[in-house]
């Protein structure tokens, strides 16, 4: 298979071929297929995510959207499958957007439960030097992995678009807003002085390269949980 060559979508169902597991994460209420029957609905950004966007200064018009997203890291092994990777642009250029669905799951593991080889500690030096924070392993024992990668994907991409801004932003469906204590304490590792909110996107820094990172979460419109 040529992973340089996408095809258009005939719709939502389109999306499953794509997943790790298109028989046991397919399924009416769970995210994959929420966040696709979501994205279809618009030839755009969904409705909720227009005030987050216009509040934190992003005018951003939509140019291509991927589902399952992979994004390799520091190794051809394993690589980060984004839900959904987005380019768009504004007025400064390019910007590349990477959308986590969530519903009930959480963000893959604590750091703690992760951290069980040299690899893996390889690896989260890699990360955390690419978001460009100075903090042992130790000190994100109780922060998700998941969060990580997935904000160093939008990094990645971003340099190879040679776009202005990396975004990273979780689209969630529940409506008890689960997880999102997690999510707080990884915006408050990249940049203590925000005070995260749901519905909001936040810029947290910019980086050596000059790319702009933003972290936000999005709460989706219950509706599509019953498609």
């Amino acid at each position: 298979m040529n992973d340089k060559i996408y095809l258009p979508s005939k719709g939502p169902d389109s999306w499953r071929e794509y997943l790790a597991d298109p028989y046991n994460h397919w399924e009416t209420g769970f995210s994959a297929k929420t966040l696709a029957y979501c994205w279809e609905d618009k030839n755009g950004f969904p409705k909720e995510f227009q005030k987050p966007l216009a509040d934190s200064g992003l005018d951003l018009d939509i140019l291509l959207a991927i589902p399952e997203y992979k994004v390799y890291l520091d190794n051809r092994i394993a690589p980060s499958q984004n839900d959904l990777f987005i380019l768009t642009r504004d007025s400064s250029g390019l910007a590349v957007i990477m959308i986590e669905g969530k519903i009930l799951e959480p963000f893959d593991k604590l750091i703690k439960d992760w951290n069980d080889s040299i690899g893996k500690q390889n690896r989260f030096e890699f990360l955390t030097n690419n978001l460009e924070i100075n903090n042992k392993i130790s000190d994100s024992s109780d922060l998700r992995y998941q969060l990580f990668h997935r904000t160093v994907s939008s990094i990645l991409i971003a340099k190879k678009f040679t776009a202005k801004k990396a975004i990273m932003l979780v689209h969630s469906f529940s409506q008890t807003n689960k997880w999102f204590d997690d999510y707080v304490g990884f915006i408050k590792l990249i940049n203590s002085d925000i005070n995260p909110k749901i519905n909001e996107i936040h810029k947290c820094k910019t980086l050596s390269s000059g790319i702009d990172l933003y972290i936000g979460w999005i709460k989706g419109d219950e509706k599509y949980l019953r498609k």
